[in-house]
């Protein structure tokens, strides 16, 4: 009977710890049984590097590890309550999301609790589980680092997505933890372990070029989430990384191995184009949709600013051989001032979040002069979610945010002497710049251009209705 040499051994032994089997006894005997059928193999006249490939071919890839975890489950009751506490988190954490986003898109009652409870599962019992039964599994310090990390970046990222969609404080904190700790340490700590792997030296470049893929994606996806600007180009940079590069250079180093080409792989490459490609429509139909509202709220309080004005105007114009005439004319002359203000700081901060650092611009198109004044051309913006200008110039404390509010209180003070003790506070209501703005800097998150826009553009057709009531009241006396 052919007896394999010491060298065939070792080869056989060390295959077999590449496959992270750390109960001993097993090794040894997994070993034994590798090298008999590989004996048995050579008897019929083929060589040891034949008979091994044949006993891996007839050996699933991952049968090994299957009955490492088989006899971990058999023999340790540790082992075995931390991987059925695993599962059954698992699909009672998924489930909950499941059913939590269903009631959410459907505004069913119910939808947070769910969301809250399952998210807590995931992060605080799930992910902990699955910690321990992979190193249970591995005992392979080499991996302890790539766990670890895998498991605070799954935890900051399960709690920020949570706080996000709950509105709660302290979401972007979790979220820029979860990018941190997975940009700084899970992908480059996953990257350093295939590297260990000698016998895939070729694919060395690859993982490189996935890792950047990756880096990228994450980045772009958490800008994105948190509405600053570059996102798109972050995402669209990491999937070319990733679809264009990284994935179809390692499809043709795995099909030109025989033992990659079966039907999971293809199965794998399928299933990600299934995924990948109808989960960008359908995550850029929403992104269109979710913008789209904005954009609309926008034009209708243009189209109601432009209604205001020109009513108001109309009304001037039947009453300019009044004797209350030289009244209005004055009314409207601060009314103007005041939205000539506000558009001047509409202007500013598209300005800003048009340009770059210290150099504001707009191009022509984004702003143009109407009848009725300067008009923004809200779909043209390339930055609409900054939240730098609102910080800049609509917080307490801004210069031009001192401004607004000095000139609604003139302007307040100036109207009351035409108004009933019963209209002046209704008035004050419409005209007090802190309904329509932020008024803690410190309790409020980060708010986007588009909606500090959005504000303003209330307030000016708040101060065109006061306006109007106003005219109405000065004709008749």
């Amino acid at each position: 009977m052919p007896e394999l040499s010491l060298d065939n051994i070792e080869r056989i032994s060390r295959d077999v710890r590449r496959q992270e089997i750390t109960f001993s006894h097993l090794f040894e005997e997994l070993t034994d049984h590798i090298c008999c059928d590989v004996e048995n193999e050579m008897l019929n006249g083929l060589t040891f590097l034949e008979a091994y490939r044949r006993v891996k071919q007839k050996m699933n890839p991952r049968r090994l590890k299957e009955i490492q975890e088989e006899t971990l489950y058999a023999v340790d009751n540790k082992y075995r309550n931390m991987k059925n506490t695993m599962k059954i988190t698992g699909i009672t954490g998924t489930v909950l999301l499941g059913f939590a986003a269903l009631f959410k898109i459907q505004h069913l009652p119910g939808a947070g609790v769910m969301m809250t409870l399952g998210a807590a599962i995931l992060a605080f019992v799930f992910l902990p589980s699955a910690l321990g039964v992979l190193w249970k599994e591995t005992h392979n310090k080499n991996w302890l680092f790539l766990l670890i990390t895998a498991f605070f970046t799954g935890m900051f990222f399960i709690l920020g997505i949570l706080f996000k969609v709950q509105h709660w404080s302290g979401a972007g904190t979790f979220l820029v933890l979860a990018t941190a700790t997975g940009i700084l340490c899970f992908i480059p700590a996953l990257v350093i372990n295939r590297f260990r792997d000698q016998e895939e030296k070729s694919k060395r470049p690859i993982y490189i070029f996935g890792a950047i893929g990756l880096i990228l994606y994450f980045a772009g996806l958490f800008t994105k989430i948190q509405h600053w600007p570059g996102a798109v180009t972050l995402m669209v940079s990491g999937l070319i990384f990733l679809c264009i590069v990284a994935f179809p250079w390692y499809t043709w180093f795995s099909w030109k191995e025989e033992r990659h080409v079966n039907s999971k792989f293809l199965f794998m490459v399928i299933g990600a184009l299934a995924l990948m490609i109808p989960g960008a429509m359908l995550n850029l139909n929403l992104q269109y949709i979710y913008e789209d509202g904005f954009y609309q709220h926008q034009e209708q309080q243009q189209a109601m600013y432009n209604y205001l004005h020109r009513d108001n105007s109309s009304l001037m114009n039947r009453y300019r051989d009044s004797l209350n005439y030289k009244k209005m004319e004055e009314l409207n002359s601060k009314t103007t001032d005041i939205l000539d203000l506000i558009s001047n700081i509409q202007l500013k901060m598209v300005q800003e979040s048009e340009g770059k650092p210290g150099n504001p611009a707009v191009s022509a198109d984004k702003i143009v002069q109407t009848e009725n004044g300067k008009e923004i051309q809200y779909r043209l913006l390339t930055k609409p979610f900054h939240p730098s200008p609102v910080r800049d110039f609509l917080m307490p404390g801004c210069r031009s945010r001192q401004e607004l509010e000095d000139a609604l209180s003139e302007y307040t003070n100036y109207i009351s002497g035409f108004l009933k003790d019963s209209e002046i506070q209704v008035c004050i209501n419409i005209l007090d710049p802190k309904v329509y703005l932020p008024e803690n800097v410190e309790e409020v998150p980060p708010v986007s251009l588009i909606s500090g826009l959005h504000s303003l553009e209330l307030l000016k057709n708040g101060l065109l209705t006061v306006e109007s009531k106003m005219l109405k009241i000065v004709t008749v006396r």
